[in-house]
């Protein structure tokens, strides 16, 4: 039962930024921390980093860091899902997770799994919506071998057709899937209505496009775009900048692929008119709902006083909307503001958040009121600098690191952004005044203009959303079935395989009937960070209560952090302050739960779940909420091997996670992993030690509940 420490790190960035603790007693020699003063931070360093380009074309950029002995590199490839053609909707997608399965034509898949496993590295591939990745990792004493896999990886995928099969399998699970979360739709609506249905910014993968995508489709997609001089390559760590040059040069010296460029990236084009958008989900007492309009670019600008903007509306615990809508009001559940901007499109102004079914127009039309008022009156003086304190800062935790900042100057130079940009940037967010906020909001905040999705059950509203003065549109949340009879996905061969890989796993566990009587879990660990994650060493208690009550208390160097969830609500709490978990915080933990070893096993007998499988021994689990995760099982044990899945991000395109599990012990009756290393987007990111796990100890409810600092109730 491991749980995301990257969650908890990331809410207590977040609770230190934007929180104030209360003022407690203190000997009147030491300052109230109103007094305290604090010195501007100093222009972000920009590390050195040698850039060449080799002769067959690949852009190289090479940083040495000598602090630990390990080498890491990622390939920046200009490619996209932007660029699936419209009855393949999906093509890109699978191409990028089919390059690193399907193997190389000299290994395969599981081959490379087991090269990389013994010399604990890793290499990944993807492909999101404007960019590829090829990335690999090792200790120094590996890095000839591991490079020479990066190689075979980037220039010679095999695309097996099993794994094409599989991935289709993990395709089709999240389109059947994609209704189950209400807040779920109501994100993909919003962002496919702004940016219009009909563009790739706006379309969706379907069991139709999955079908139609073949072996010769990828690896056509594969060689129009994977090409030396379309490749960016950054290689950081600890090593001579000469010597690598000379390593890399000579491995890539036999790629001399040519292709004609790569297009630009399709425009933003969709100009929709402002409109209301329903989808009844009758099953949930929550509405959920999204409201704005098109965003701008990073390079604007007026970013810099947007962003200071949509903070003070709508950005943390302090904002307008929190205070008045979340605090006041009272059946608001969560609610946010973020001015959208991307480095080639425009972005999305969206308000979000959930409310009470009976309490949502009485929301809306709360964030109309607030919307107005930052449109009408100068902001205060401590909003600003609250809102200015808390961006300034964050840029502090996105260029804490060498690698951090290569990757970021690997960004600017992908998308034509100056090497200073971010000195730019920094620059400008502190020179934003009152003034300028009240302008952008008058001048880019239009509410006469905004699009309405909202995703809940009517008949419990407490008036018709046409009351708010537009016409109300019903979403179809059909999902058109496959056109395929007996498509990979849809078999019922496919479920019942993944069944019985689950029944043989729990068998191998100790048995279903002692899976099942597990009532409450207690569980210790100690995370050891990589250093690229900050080296930190954290020790952790789990404790969870069925079906769904968790509780995490986290030991890090600043303090403690504890944090519970009640399968609906939870909140959080640091030495800064306390909060509730939202946004991604609160899918982090949801997913977190849903992902628990014992409840994972039972999968196959937990309401809501659907297992499918291409084959017997990796299985891709449908939960509730929308996720799909992937367990691959040893064939020698039938123990879970990997679990693999999405993460939910603060920003940004969602993280993939792959945890390795080992080390088994029995545990009253149950086989449990004792060792756990995880990986996020392709690199390290902890090793995690077990130390102690007990079942069925008799927890209390408010055991969990309890915050620090109260006593237990009796």
């Amino acid at each position: 039962m491991r749980k995301s420490l990257a969650l908890l790190l990331l809410a207590a960035a977040s609770l230190h930024a934007q929180t104030v603790p209360k003022a407690a007693a203190r000997p009147a020699a030491v300052p109230a921390y109103k007094e305290l003063k604090y010195p501007a931070l100093k222009p972000i360093p920009i590390p050195p980093v040698e850039t060449l380009t080799l002769p067959n074309g690949i852009r190289l950029y090479l940083l040495e860091d000598h602090e630990l002995p390990l080498i890491s590199g990622a390939a920046r490839v200009r490619t996209g899902n932007l660029f699936d053609p419209a009855d393949k909707i999906g093509l890109a997608t699978m191409t990028g997770m089919v390059m690193r399965t399907g193997g190389t034509k000299k290994q395969a898949g599981e081959e490379l799994d087991k090269a990389l496993e013994d010399m604990a590295a890793s290499v990944e591939t993807g492909i999101g919506e404007s960019s590829g990745s090829v990335s690999f990792s090792a200790l120094q004493e590996n890095i000839d071998a591991v490079l020479a896999i990066f190689h075979d990886v980037m220039t010679a995928p095999e695309f097996r057709q099993d794994k094409i099969d599989l991935a289709k399998t993990q395709l089709h699970t999240s389109v059947a899937r994609r209704n189950d979360d209400p807040g779920s739709i109501v994100q993909r609506e919003f962002s496919d209505t702004l940016y219009g249905k009909a563009t790739p910014y706006g379309w969706s993968m379907e069991h139709s496009t999955i079908d139609a995508i073949s072996r010769a489709d990828l690896q056509a997609f594969y060689q129009r775009y994977f090409f030396p001089s379309n490749i960016r390559l950054a290689v950081w760590g600890d090593f001579d900048s000469a010597d690598m040059k000379t390593r890399i040069e000579k491995l890539f010296a036999d790629w001399t692929v040519k292709q004609d460029a790569v297009p630009e990236f399709p425009k933003v084009t969709a100009r929709t008119s402002p409109a209301t958008y329903l989808a009844v989900k009758k099953d949930t007492a929550q509405t959920f709902f999204a409201l704005g309009h098109l965003g701008g670019l990073l390079n604007e600008k007026d970013y810099p006083a947007l962003e200071i903007m949509t903070a003070i509306l709508g950005g943390g615990f302090q904002s307008r909307l929190f205070q008045q809508i979340r605090t006041k009001m009272g059946n608001t559940y969560n609610i946010g503001a973020s001015w959208g901007a991307n480095y080639d499109h425009a972005g999305l102004l969206e308000i979000s958040g959930s409310t009470k079914n009976v309490s949502t127009l009485d929301t809306i039309r709360a964030v109309q009121k607030e919307v107005e008022r930052i449109r009408t009156s100068e902001v205060t003086e401590e909003e600003l600098k609250t809102a200015k304190d808390s961006a300034l800062n964050s840029l502090v935790f996105a260029f804490d690191s060498r690698t951090k900042t290569l990757g970021r100057l690997l960004t600017y130079d992908y998308y034509g952004y100056p090497k200073d940009f971010i000195q730019q940037y920094q620059k400008a967010l502190g020179e934003v005044t009152r003034a300028d906020v009240l302008r952008v909001a008058k001048a880019r905040l239009d509410p006469e203009n905004f699009t309405l999705i909202a995703a809940g059950n009517p008949d419990a509203f407490d008036e018709p959303l046409e009351k708010l003065g537009k016409p109300v549109n019903p979403i179809d949340l059909t999902i058109p079935p496959s056109s395929k009879a007996g498509s990979v996905g849809a078999t019922p061969g496919s479920g019942e395989l993944g069944k019985q890989a689950l029944v043989r796993a729990q068998k191998a566990a100790g048995g279903v009937d002692k899976l099942a009587a597990i009532k409450d879990v207690t569980q210790s660990a100690e995370f050891v960070l990589a250093p690229a994650a900050g080296g930190l060493h954290v020790k952790e208690r789990s404790r969870w209560i069925g079906p769904e009550y968790f509780r995490q208390d986290s030991e890090v160097p600043s303090g403690k952090i504890s944090a519970y969830f009640d399968g609906k609500l939870g909140w959080i709490s640091t030495p800064q302050g306390e909060g509730p978990l939202l946004g991604a915080q609160l899918s982090q933990v949801t997913g977190d739960l849903s992902r628990l070893y014992v409840r994972l096993l039972l999968s196959d007998r937990i309401p809501g779940r659907t297992v499918l499988s291409a084959d017997s021994w990796n299985v891709n689990i449908g939960m509730s909420g929308g996720q799909t995760v992937r367990v691959s099982f040893d064939s020698a044990t039938g123990l879970p091997m990997t679990v693999s899945y999405d993460a939910a991000q603060a920003a940004g395109e969602p993280l993939q996670v792959e945890e390795t599990y080992s080390d088994f012990h029995t545990v009253d009756g149950i086989k449990v992993p004792f060792k756990i290393v995880i990986n996020q987007g392709g690199q390290k990111f902890a090793d995690v030690t077990i130390m102690d796990v007990k079942f069925n100890s008799g927890l209390k409810l408010a055991d969990l509940e309890q915050r620090p600092g109260q006593a237990v109730q009796k």
